[in-house]
């Protein structure tokens, strides 16, 4: 079957299996390798995107699915060359060990600060209480999110232009 969809600002379509998950669709159709793919269960987290500007769990979601919406992955979270201010605060907080369930994190926290620009640490949390870190305990992820709240010069709730966009 034929998907349309726009990832990242640009539109991309492809013959597809409809069985195939959106995360598959992502990571092996389009190289797309930043979502991660864990647990195949929509437990961990690791393959947050956003759909029509919402978080998904992208191993639990067709790609058919996702037809005819806007997908955003972390690779479309940097501006002209840029890194978004929460990909600055894993950096400046040391938000990550393994960074695997990183990504997933990245999209969570963006999308809690577009509709939440000074949340509180219980807010954050809560916000990523649906994704699973094994190797940070969550300190640093959320003092991450609370450096990106801090240093935000902008919002980004506006679809990316071609920020890493598919080929």
């Amino acid at each position: 079957m034929q998907v349309t969809m726009t990832v990242n600002g640009t539109e991309v379509s492809r013959d597809i299996e409809p069985r195939t998950l959106l995360v598959h669709f992502l990571r092996d159709t389009l190289g797309l390798t930043g979502t991660h793919w864990g647990c195949d269960t929509s437990n961990c987290g690791v393959c947050v995107v956003w759909v029509d500007e919402r978080p998904v769990k992208s191993c639990t979601m067709l790609a058919a699915m996702a037809g005819g919406k806007s997908v955003r992955t972390v690779e479309g979270l940097e501006r002209d060359g840029e890194l978004d201010p929460v990909q600055r605060g894993f950096m400046e907080c040391h938000g990550l060990q393994c960074g695997y369930c990183t990504p997933g994190m990245m999209m969570t926290a963006r999308w809690l600060l577009d509709h939440n620009p000074d949340p509180t640490e219980g807010e954050i949390r809560e916000a990523i209480s649906g994704q699973i870190c094994r190797c940070t305990g969550y300190s640093t992820i959320v003092r991450s999110i609370r450096w990106a709240a801090t240093h935000e010069n902008s919002s980004s709730i506006e679809s990316p232009e071609t920020a890493g966009s598919p080929s």
